[in-house]
């Protein structure tokens, strides 16, 4: 297979995502965010990234560290609970539930988890946050692990109507009301626990909900790290300390310039995944000249689970198709390719879009992760992004877009290897 012209593949952190190809740093992308922000790194653990620090964020299979890191680019998002680790802090409410502080290992490797025990009291048992008012579609999330209880919920600040129970002892959930759970499992036994409903505030009941409940006295919930983001979907964590904290957007633009670009044919190829299969956000990456009269690209559309794959010319639309994929928010195999009157669009090792009529684009010069002009900003994880300046051959696209190796595809596919 032809060598590509630029390549990006994850190996460092710093104030560029840096591309192996070409080796001058013509194809490295500027990259910004104005705020420390967290990662997974490869022991497992979260840890904070500095201010203007891209970040290598590292796959949890299992709650095990498994695979290769991919970049990590979100939105701009709020955590609005002011405490998100001190749950002993009088900004939390209680009703029949005490804290023991400081009790078990987190999330982020240190001795800094509360455990919160539900009274032996036969009522509501339950911690809130006492100064938090919102109304909207908001995504809560805590880390929780089991200590004796099983089972907590997050439900909405004031009616308890929406949101979710969870079970830690096997990693189920049943949604309440208009809440939608999921859980993602972080190893030694730890779920960060999430709920996306309309809410007016953040409140976990201990066991249950139900007023006739009680407990022991000394089993219960190990917690840490609550966040409550405005929005449809969670995003990476966000420690406060006091106050609420909000992380910067992260753009990554302007890789390449003219001669790393053919404006006559060539292939653009990603691997690629979306933070979320919602309907909130456009998701673009780009080969343009600069606008969006020439460019050839392929995004995620606000219709869920939708890719289309566009090219332009001098203005023209000379391809724009659309197809379903099964989910936007697992890893993609993405590859475009275009030349005069031959353009086809490859995801996952089969052709899907092909379109044998058009003009190539001219002026190419520059490659980014957003619709060329600034908006649309690809949210999301890139495990790889190649160029290549030459139309590649029906069977080397297909193999550029498939499993590479085994391991490769037992990874992509949640496959446990024993």
């Amino acid at each position: 297979m032809a060598k590509p012209k630029l390549a990006l593949i994850p190996a460092a952190q710093g104030t560029k995502l840096f591309s192996v190809l070409p080796s001058d740093g013509v194809g490295d992308f500027t990259f910004t965010r104005g705020s420390v922000a967290t990662r997974i790194n490869a022991q497992g653990l979260i840890e904070n990234v500095a201010s203007g620090q891209s970040r290598l964020d590292y796959p949890l299979i299992d709650g095990v560290q498994k695979g290769c890191p991919h970049h990590i680019l979100e939105p701009a998002r709020t955590n609005l609970i002011p405490y998100s680790e001190a749950f002993s802090n009088a900004a939390w409410g209680k009703q029949e539930i005490t804290i023991s502080q400081n009790v078990a290992i987190s999330p982020d490797g240190t001795l800094n988890a509360d455990k919160i025990i539900p009274s032996i009291v036969s009522t509501t048992h339950q911690i809130y946050d006492l100064g938090l008012v919102v109304s909207q579609t908001c995504a809560t999330s805590i880390f929780a692990k089991a200590d004796g209880v099983n089972t907590f919920e997050i439900l909405d600040g004031s009616s308890a109507s929406n949101g979710v129970a969870f079970d830690l002892s096997n990693g189920t959930f049943t949604n309440k009301g208009s809440g939608i759970g999921s859980m993602e499992y972080y190893g030694n036994g730890w779920y960060r626990c999430i709920s996306v409903a309309a809410t007016t505030g953040f409140r976990i009941y201990c066991p249950s909900s139900a007023g006739t409940v009680s407990g022991d006295g000394t089993s219960g919930v190990y917690i840490w790290g609550a966040m409550l983001e405005a929005g449809s979907f969670p995003t990476s964590y966000i420690p406060t300390s006091g106050t609420a904290v909000t992380r910067s957007a992260e753009t990554a633009t302007g890789a390449g310039n003219s001669t790393t670009f053919n404006d006559s044919e060539g292939v653009l190829m990603a691997e690629i995944s979306a933070l979320a299969d919602d309907a909130d956000t456009l998701r673009w990456i780009n080969l343009s000249n600069g606008l969006t009269t020439n460019r050839v690209t392929f995004y995620y559309r606000t219709d869920i689970n939708q890719l289309t794959y566009l090219v332009t010319s001098n203005g023209a639309a000379q391809v724009f198709s659309t197809i379903t994929l099964s989910s936007a928010s697992s890893f993609n195999k993405i590859a475009a390719k275009y030349k005069q009157n031959n353009f086809s669009l490859f995801v996952n090792g089969y052709e899907l879009i092909t379109d044998t009529t058009g003009n190539t684009p001219i002026g190419l010069n520059e490659l980014s992760f957003d619709n060329a002009v600034g908006g649309d900003n690809f949210y999301g994880k890139a495990k790889q992004l190649q160029y290549f300046d030459s139309a590649l051959a029906d069977t080397q696209l297909e193999q550029l877009t498939s499993w590479t190796s085994f391991r490769d595809m037992a990874d992509g596919q949640l496959y446990t290897i024993e």
